[in-house]
C-alpha cells in the first residue's frame, strides 16, 4: 500500500506542476500578446474539453468492470487506484480548465449573449452535475459501498456522449 500511496503522491505532484505551468504560460501569453490570446484560449478550451470528455467516457466504463471484481481483491484495489487517479489527475483539472476558459470565451467573444450559448451552458452544467455524481461513485467504490449494478453504469456511460453531441451541435450550428 505504501508504494501505491507514494506513486499517487508523485502523480498528484506532477499534475499540480502541470496546472501551475499552464496557468503561468497562459498568464504570460495574455499579458505579452493580448490581441492574439483569444484563439489560444479557444485552443486550450478545446483541449480541456477533449480531456474532460475522455475521462467522463472512461470512468463509468471502469465502474462496469469494477462491479464484477470481488471486494478486497487485487483487481478491485487496482480499479480503485485507476478511478481515483483518473478523477483527480485528468477529469477534475480538465473540468476546471474547461469552465475557466469557456466562461472567459463566452464573455469575451459573445458577451454571454445568444440562446445557443445559454443552452450550451445549461448542457455543460448537466455534464458538471454528472461529473459530481461520478466523483461520489469513486468515493463509494473506494469504500466498497457501491450498490449499483453494471447495467446502471452502462446506461450512465451514455449520458456524457449525448450531452457532448448536444454541446457540439449548439456550438457549431448555433441553431438559435
Amino acid at each position: 500500500m505504501a508504494d501505491t500511496s507514494n506513486s499517487t503522491g508523485e502523480a498528484m505532484k506532477r499534475m499540480a506542476i502541470g496546472i501551475v505551468a499552464l496557468v503561468v504560460l497562459t498568464a504570460l501569453l495574455y499579458f505579452v500578446a493580448p490581441d492574439s490570446f483569444y484563439p489560444w484560449a479557444k485552443a486550450i478550451h478545446v483541449i480541456a474539453v477533449i480531456s474532460w470528455m475522455a475521462g467522463m467516457l472512461y470512468l463509468p466504463r471502469l465502474f462496469v468492470y469494477h462491479v464484477d471484481a470481488a471486494k478486497g481483491s487485487v483487481q478491485s484495489e487496482t480499479f480503485k487506484v485507476m478511478e481515483r487517479r483518473l478523477l483527480r489527475a485528468i477529469i477534475n483539472p480538465a473540468m476546471i480548465v474547461t469552465w475557466v476558459f469557456g466562461l472567459w470565451l463566452a464573455w469575451k467573444g459573445f458577451g454571454f449573449q445568444g440562446g445557443w450559448l445559454h443552452a450550451k451552458i445549461a448542457a455543460v452544467l448537466l455534464l458538471s452535475g454528472l461529473h459530481g455524481y461520478l466523483a461520489g461513485a469513486v468515493r463509494k467504490f473506494a469504500e466498497d459501498k457501491n450498490e449499483k449494478p453494471a447495467r446502471h453504469w452502462r446506461i450512465v456511460n451514455e449520458i456524457p456522449t449525448l450531452l457532448m453531441i448536444v454541446i457540439v451541435v449548439l456550438v457549431v450550428v448555433k441553431p438559435f
